[in-house]
């Protein structure tokens, strides 16, 4: 039987700066905040578990969770509410919270890698979006683990108040259950108004 071989991640996107590694978890919910992280690793920080957090298993990703944050040279997480980004739309929702998880750090970082194609910032730093960064740049690669697993436990707490709607196991997700639950109780106070929550739309999960 073939051994699978697991690439190592590059540690960051560039060297010459302290870099952060920045990302996200939430952007396509129905219901919930949109939680973002900034990480600074360590240049020599490597741990073979470390992937893209939705390539991770959960327990993988809880384990991770611990390791980053006790080695990591700084880390934030930044939760930005369903009422913000109603208001200025869940993109700039995200870019908002990346930015304000990047002002928590200390030190502050002279460089930032950005999970996906685009990021705004008034920061006076300069960035680069890396297209599924968080596939290959370490450093992002925990961030999405911080975002990812610190939204998790956000949702698990909300079912406890609205367990009708099945965060526990959607997370906040577009599944048809999750839809079917909306047409049945209506819209909780957590849910984005701004978003369509028809059954008839097309279910990204």
């Amino acid at each position: 039987m073939r051994q699978k071989i697991v690439e190592m991640l590059e540690n960051s996107f560039q060297c010459e700066l302290l870099e952060a590694g920045c990302d996200e978890a939430g952007r396509g919910c129905l219901a919930g905040s949109v939680f973002a992280a900034a990480v600074i690793l360590p240049p020599d920080f490597h741990h073979p578990l470390l992937n893209d957090s939705k390539q991770m298993s959960e327990k993988n990703r809880y384990a991770l969770r611990e390791v980053i944050c006790k080695e990591a040279v700084a880390w934030a997480v930044q939760e930005v509410s369903a009422e913000r980004i109603d208001e200025i739309n869940i993109l700039h929702a995200s870019f908002e919270g990346m930015s304000l998880a990047v002002e928590k750090l200390q030190p502050q970082p002279e460089f930032l890698a950005i999970d996906g194609n685009r990021f705004y910032t008034k920061l006076k730093l300069p960035f680069q979006c890396i297209v599924k960064g968080d596939g290959k740049y370490a450093n992002i690669a925990a961030a999405s683990v911080l975002a990812k697993t610190f939204r998790d436990d956000y949702m698990l707490r909300l079912d406890e108040e609205y367990p009708m709607y099945g965060w526990a196991k959607n997370k906040g997700y577009p599944t048809r259950e999750h839809r079917l639950a909306v047409r049945q109780f209506g819209l909780s106070p957590y849910h984005r108004k701004s978003f369509n929550h028809e059954i008839d739309q097309l279910e990204l999960f």
